[in-house]
């Protein structure tokens, strides 16, 4: 964060002022300690409180009541708090100051940011998200990696990191021999011509494929060939493979334009050629050993069900490779050739054994240096309303596409009986637009708003209500501000740093606290990668938003209130459209 007190958060200047405090108070051996200044967990406290004075009590022997008086006498935080005050045992509670907070709104008023200052410290960030397979259609299982990965990754690059988004795409392995082979049997003349299947097509053709690759001896065997010559290069297995590659992609492609991804795609493929090298390297670093014809790295604290060590293959008997060594050879270049300084793996919890052992190996190997982080983000399952996993009532997996052209369908019938209701004509292109913004918001809201660690219930009525924890709540908020903007024929973006900011109301304080805490959220998820912290954070500001419009008049109000009002609206709904579009959300002008 800059170090000018205009842009700090209050959460960081009270830090400050609490380190200088302690020192003064106690001694330079206090000037390493963390101030334990929060956001206040009741609202009758304050807006902060700090536990540091109980904390402290052991150390300095000295009841915390006591310390925090000390601690009070050389606390300076004038212009910033009202008079601080000790509650119970030892808590000291803090109340910003209206003028205080007057100008630190005037101050982001003309801010394009918000006064959201970028990190001091810059990092190379690769976020691994998604990453489907080839020749099988995108389901309800890649939309969780998809959604939080893309969020975590524009909170990052908000936040002033250089992020690489990575799609690690299912592109190489066995599988492929059994679909090149049946390609040519059943498809020759996909191999001359560039648009024979669809992916509606190649999904069903892999089923044909594995059942044919399962009910027939002689197929596995051709199968089995054709690996070993797709592996070798062989020019016609390459062109079946990049045929497959193709039509996948381009399936892919409609969904991420649709949810408004961008991604880079280095498939398993391109790690394929790095292979040799890693089980090289593990052999030099002394780390291998041979267990029944395969080459192993055994794991310190994982065990079969014997109680002996778990080994991690990384080559096979048969002198093949599997997803560890691929992962490894990805680790390694990820370090070696992009120069990451975090990388961040957005998969699904049961993977999590997986990436524990693979990033075990890496350590262990000497890739992983010291200032490098490398963290597996887990998520839960999407479950049906009968809280098992979301299926279709055949019992198969959802198709994605499917979910989404579903939630538009929905989202474009709701606004027909609305429209109906309040007898307001509107164009088939502005239905459909409202419709695809609120059903696509809707969906990636949903999931985001809950903790990615759990599982969470699939519902098209509960995430498409104007009412709640929902992204419809949530644009509604935004469109209210624009249409006072259009009632009042005010161009909000015209309203200059002069603008009055007047707190005086408590509906106008308490929105006027929230809208400043906006860096703090940002700064909380750069850190933890919760995306669900930054939903609540604007859940929040839309209920506090519409609390203050429903109980301060706006454009009725006399100056200087009037403009006072505007600016709160302008910064609520420019909150709210910087927040959403961090969740890959954009807002409407009317709904």
């Amino acid at each position: 964060m800059s170090s000018s007190n205009n842009c700090r958060h209050p959460l960081e200047q009270l830090k400050s002022k609490f380190t200088q405090a302690l020192t003064s108070a106690f001694g330079s051996d206090l000037a390493g300690i963390d101030p334990m200044v929060v956001p206040a967990s009741n609202p009758k406290f304050g807006d902060y409180q700090s536990n540091v004075a109980l904390a402290l009590s052991k150390q300095l022997g000295q009841p915390p009541r006591a310390i925090a008086q000390t601690l009070l006498q050389h606390l300076d935080v004038g212009g910033i708090c009202q008079a601080p005050s000790i509650a119970g045992p030892g808590f000291i509670n803090l109340s910003l100051e209206p003028t205080y907070l007057e100008t630190r709104l005037r101050n982001i008023l003309t801010n394009p940011r918000l006064g959201v200052e970028p990190v001091k410290i810059a990092k190379r960030v690769i976020v691994d998200f998604s990453s489907p397979n080839i020749a099988k259609e995108m389901h309800v299982g890649h939309l969780r990696s998809t959604i939080i990965g893309d969020s975590i990754a524009r909170i990052l690059e908000f936040c002033g990191h250089d992020v690489i988004r990575l799609n690690h795409v299912g592109d190489w392995g066995t599988q492929f021999g059994m679909l090149i082979a049946y390609l040519r049997e059943a498809y020759p003349e996909a191999l001359t011509k560039s648009d024979a299947l669809d992916l509606g097509d190649l999904v069903a053709f892999y089923r044909q494929a594995k059942q044919r690759f399962d009910a027939n001896d002689q197929f596995q065997a051709i199968a089995r060939q054709e690996v070993v010559k797709l592996q070798a290069g062989d020019i016609e297995s390459r062109k079946a493979w990049q045929l497959l590659c193709e039509q996948s992609r381009r399936e892919f492609q409609v969904i991420y334009d649709l949810l408004d991804i961008e991604l880079t795609e280095r498939g398993e493929s391109f790690y394929n050629p790095l292979l040799p090298d890693v089980v090289a390297d593990l052999k030099h670093s002394g780390l291998l050993e041979e267990s029944a014809g395969a080459s192993c790295v055994f794991l310190e604290g994982f065990t079969n069900k014997e109680g002996n060590p778990l080994p991690l293959i990384v080559q096979k008997s048969d002198g093949g490779y599997n997803y560890a060594t691929t992962d490894l050879a990805a680790l390694r270049y990820r370090i070696e050739q992009d120069g990451a300084q975090r990388i961040i793996y957005v998969t699904d919890t049961g993977q999590a054994n997986h990436f524990a052992q693979v990033f075990q190996v890496a350590r262990r190997a000497g890739w992983l240096l010291e200032n490098l982080e490398v963290v597996h983000i887990p998520f839960g399952l999407v479950q049906g309303e009968d809280g098992k996993k979301l299926k279709t009532r055949s019992g198969e997996t959802v198709r994605l596409r499917d979910l989404l052209d579903e939630a538009i369908a929905r989202a474009y019938n709701d606004l027909e009986t609305r429209l109906k209701e309040e007898e307001r004509g509107e164009t088939e292109q502005f239905k459909a637009h409202v419709a695809k913004v609120v059903g696509i918001s809707a969906v990636k809201y949903a999931d985001l708003s809950q903790n990615r660690s759990s599982n969470y219930i699939f519902s098209f009525d509960r995430m498409l209500a104007l009412q709640g924890n929902t992204a419809p709540y949530m644009l509604y908020a935004y469109v209210r501000v624009q249409g006072i903007s259009r009632k009042g024929n005010i161009d909000l973006g015209q309203l200059g740093a002069d603008t009055p900011i007047l707190l005086q109301e408590y509906t106008e304080l308490v929105l006027g606290k929230h809208l400043l805490q906006l860096s703090e959220v940002l700064t909380e998820v750069e850190q933890d990668l919760l995306p669900n912290r930054l939903c609540q954070y604007l859940f929040e500001l839309s209920q506090k938003f519409n609390q203050f419009y429903d109980q301060c008049p706006v454009l009725q109000a006399e100056e200087p209130q009037r403009r006072s009002r505007l600016a709160l609206c302008d910064l609520a709904a420019r909150t709210l459209k910087l927040g959403l579009s961090l969740l890959g959300i954009t807002v409407l002008e009317r709904m």
